[in-house]
């Protein structure tokens, strides 16, 4: 494909960085600092995206992403996995992008990879959503995570303050369906962190306001932001797992994750590691090695998917006295 095809393909299918905006979104502005790492979160996410639609191959785009600054590379990967999706599920637009890319240094950023797919699956036809037979059969629940993300981010009004929940959703269509709406809702408790602006007490309060039986899992969402995005200091920390209650153990849950999830690419940051010692109690090598030791292969027992039997593991690790460091 000519370089000037590819260029153009870029600047057609790329969003305008001005959706990422806090202004045009609407959301709380915290403070100045605040503001400008979410709309740096959201910038370098678009720039990953470009990257992925301007590239010959995902090695290319690979050799652009490694140039991201480390606390913002994992958005510029998820940006590119929503773009290689994209590509796998546009008219001519090939197929096997995200596999070529998960094959390279996409492998590492296997986390974000998949809750960028999630982001394209919300902006393709159905007939074009990804294959859940070609995806991780315990990952492949991040991109509904994704989905619900990109949802809560772009139609705030219908998926935060209409607490609409796609249970319905025809994807997976053979796996747990009925835990559809908990993997969506993991993500809109992820994109809470960012519309409340960081302000965990705001955040807390919008959680808060949501059907008991959603509470878990978006607070989950917002335990993973708060510790991979950043953006709260120690006492705003020390709130939002004060606020969670009885669902503590799955904030520090969330932020296991975003442990795992930047020590596996090797982007650990100092916010990683303050809100993992607020929120898990532990180090981010330990609540990552909770993430990898609980993490089984293989079809549940309990008739829930393998994922959720995963997750509940880790809080069961993070409920108990002693926390990561129990025997």
């Amino acid at each position: 494909m000519p370089n000037s095809w590819r260029t153009l393909r870029r600047r057609i299918l790329t969003p305008n960085t001005r959706e990422t905006l806090l202004d045009t979104r609407g959301f709380h502005k915290k403070s100045r600092a605040s503001q400008e790492l979410l709309e740096t979160v959201g910038r370098t996410f678009l720039e990953g995206y470009g990257h992925a639609m301007e590239a010959r191959t995902p090695a290319e785009a690979e050799e652009q992403l490694e140039r991201v600054p480390t606390q913002f590379r994992g958005f510029a990967y998820e940006g590119a996995g929503m773009g290689f999706a994209m590509l796998d599920g546009l008219p001519f637009g090939g197929r096997g992008s995200v596999e070529r890319f998960l094959t390279g240094r996409g492998d590492r950023h296997v986390y974000m990879v998949y809750v960028g797919i999630g982001w394209a699956m919300a902006r393709l036809p159905r007939l074009r959503w990804p294959d859940i037979d070609r995806l991780d059969p315990l990952l492949r629940w991040l991109v509904l995570d994704g989905y619900g993300f990109h949802q809560a981010y772009f139609r705030t009004d219908r998926y935060v303050h209409g607490q609409h929940q796609d249970t319905g959703l025809p994807w997976p269509a053979h796996d747990h369906p009925g835990y559809v709406g908990n993997a969506i809702d993991q993500g809109i408790g992820r994109a809470l962190w960012f519309i409340g602006g960081t302000e965990a007490d705001l955040v807390a309060t919008m959680i808060e306001k949501f059907p008991e039986h959603r509470r878990s899992d978006l607070y989950s969402g917002a335990g993973l932001a708060a510790s991979y995005a950043g953006g709260a200091e120690e006492d705003e920390l020390l709130v939002l797992r004060e606020r969670a209650g009885v669902h503590r153990p799955m904030v520090a849950q969330g932020s296991a994750f975003a442990a795992e999830a930047r020590i596996r690419a090797g982007l650990l940051v100092p916010h990683t590691s303050l809100a993992t010692g607020i929120l898990c109690g532990s180090t981010p090598a330990e609540a990552a090695r909770v993430t990898h030791d609980a993490r089984r292969v293989g079809p549940a027992p309990t008739g829930q998917p393998a994922y959720e039997v995963w997750r509940q593991l880790i809080a069961e690790q993070f409920a108990a006295p002693g926390g990561a460091d129990r025997p």
